[in-house]
């Protein structure tokens, strides 16, 4: 017999609750050996994100991965770690915030709150706290713009681990993926446009590099329509930037290992622009709603490196979309459109309230 989680007092009559819940990948709790290493654990502990015999994988990543990485990355951690903490965890949480302010103008009275698939808060303990606010009605938006299994479907595959041990589920929806949505598109497009009229228009010896993160080949092969609908966010940022084909390229990032991943690799395209010394390179990552260690270290950082002692000349990197106005109200667009059907006005009984309260007090302390 299953054994089911403790079930929050009910309360007969309550209205029931309608909640979003953002979804992002993680982040070490900090910039240390021993944080990043139980982070890694996790992380490449899944089978969604490492397909290869379990046995083999088991031995590689204790005996040699976790003994080496964990040091290396919380240097790389420690050069971007902020005041108030991880990088990503800052934005994502505020992003939840904003979230909730954008649909309550729109007359939509939700609770919004945010989970990470590694590392804390986790998916089970959010869904846990949204449930005993009354939430009967829980919309999953996992933060990846373009669907693979390495990360929408292993956040989803998360909820449905804690759907298992709950007694009375709540309704569950998913947004799969908004590669192609107009105001994401849109809001990538005037990031740029914002960029270029702070830094100058480019010129002819220009390049406009759309860095996503990478997977290992075989999963395109397998059937993942990642590589596409990262192919097809790019086209759409070109064209609404009126750029032409040679005045930008689709790149990934974040290779690990020696398997083949998706090409073409965003450092060898840096070193070889920058080896027929290109004037100007722009790079942007549309994969990455909010800035993290893969955009702030990898790119802004180590990227510059590469393409200027490779020959380059200027290199701009161009933050993600973090808290953009223009953004949140694309992802606040997202939600609704899945939101459709369900009574988003019914008015939240008074405990709700207080716990929402009580939160959003937490949040802007941290801000």
């Amino acid at each position: 017999m299953p054994r089911f989680l403790p079930e929050p007092a009910y309360r007969h009559g309550s209205p029931p609750q309608t909640a979003v819940l953002l979804i992002n990948l993680g982040t070490p709790e900090a910039p240390t050996a021993a944080a990043v290493r139980r982070y890694l654990k996790e992380f490449l502990s899944d089978p969604r994100v490492v397909e290869i015999p379990r046995a083999l994988w088991w031995l590689i990543l204790n005996a040699i991965i976790l003994s080496v990485r964990p040091r290396r990355s919380a240097e790389k951690y420690a050069a971007i770690w902020t005041a108030d903490g991880s990088p990503l965890k800052v934005h994502v949480e505020r992003q939840a915030k904003l979230l909730r302010g954008f649909l309550g103008q729109a007359g939509h009275r939700v609770l919004v709150d945010y989970a990470m698939r590694y590392g804390e808060p986790s998916i089970a303990a959010t869904l846990s706290r949204l449930k005993a606010a009354g939430c009967t009605r829980i919309l999953l938006l996992p933060l990846y713009p373009q669907y693979a299994a390495s990360t929408t479907a292993t956040a989803l595959d998360a909820a449905c681990v804690w759907l298992q041990s709950v007694r009375n589920q709540p309704e569950i929806r998913s947004v799969r993926s908004f590669a192609d949505h107009p105001g994401y598109i849109a809001a990538l497009a005037a990031s740029v446009r914002q960029h270029w009229a702070s830094s100058g228009r480019p010129g002819d010896s220009y390049r406009l590099i759309m860095s996503f993160h990478g997977l290992p080949r075989y999963t395109l092969e397998k059937g993942d329509p990642y590589h596409c609908e990262c192919q097809k966010s790019g086209r759409l940022l070109a064209e609404a930037l009126g750029l032409r084909a040679e005045q930008y390229q689709v790149c990934f990032q974040s290779r690990f290992g020696r398997a083949e991943w998706l090409r073409p690799y965003t450092a060898s395209t840096l070193k070889a622009l920058g080896k027929q010394g290109l004037q100007r390179v722009d790079i942007i990552c549309p994969g990455f709603p909010a800035d993290c260690l893969e955009t702030l270290e990898e790119i802004a950082i180590e990227g510059r490196a590469e393409f200027i002692e490779a020959g380059g000349k200027e290199y701009h990197y161009l933050p993600c979309l973090n808290e953009r106005d223009d953004w949140l109200h694309a992802l606040a667009d997202i939600a609704t459109s899945h939101l459709q059907g369900w009574p988003t006005q019914t008015v939240p009984d008074q405990a709700s309230l207080e716990i929402a309260a009580l939160r959003a007090k937490a949040l802007g302390a941290s801000s």
